[in-house]
């Protein structure tokens, strides 16, 4: 089983822009790969953690908390290591970490039309909750692609 760990700048970033690329598609301005990273590190919050097999990447989830509620976010598992049980022990270790904190509760999104990642969820104990995810671009925090 990977080792999961806390994330490292110089040997995970070009493999967890690589893994971000292949599992959640091309990138646009706001959730460009490297862009994503460096806030992620200017937070410093030590919640961005990886899954190693060895010393390559096969897996990513960063976690947030705000002080009342804890978030996952860019779950992403190698598509030669999923159904293996990555997915789920990266989610679990990101809990405890929520946990550590104080947190809870903890929330995610996911897109409606994405029926696997909505079972993979439900399976390791997440419910869908009757709410109305909204969001609103910050336009001039968005940096143009080409």
């Amino acid at each position: 089983m990977p080792k999961i760990t806390l994330y490292q700048d110089i040997p995970h970033r070009q493999q967890v822009i690589h893994l971000w690329r292949l599992v959640f598609g091309p990138a646009t301005g706001h959730n460009d790969p490297a862009l994503s990273i460096d806030k992620k590190l200017a937070v410093n919050d030590g919640l961005f953690f990886v899954a190693l097999a060895g010393e390559q990447v096969v897996g990513t989830t960063l976690a947030g908390y705000d002080g009342h509620r804890g978030w996952l976010y860019s779950v992403a598992v190698h598509p030669e290591f999923q159904a293996t049980g990555i997915g789920t022990q990266l989610v679990r270790h990101a809990e405890r970490a929520l946990a550590e904190l104080g947190c809870m509760k903890i929330n995610l999104q996911v897109l409606e039309s994405n029926k696997d990642v909505v079972a993979f969820y439900q399976s390791i104990g997440y419910a869908v909750e009757e709410r109305i995810s909204m969001g609103r671009k910050v336009e001039e925090n968005i940096p143009r692609i080409s």
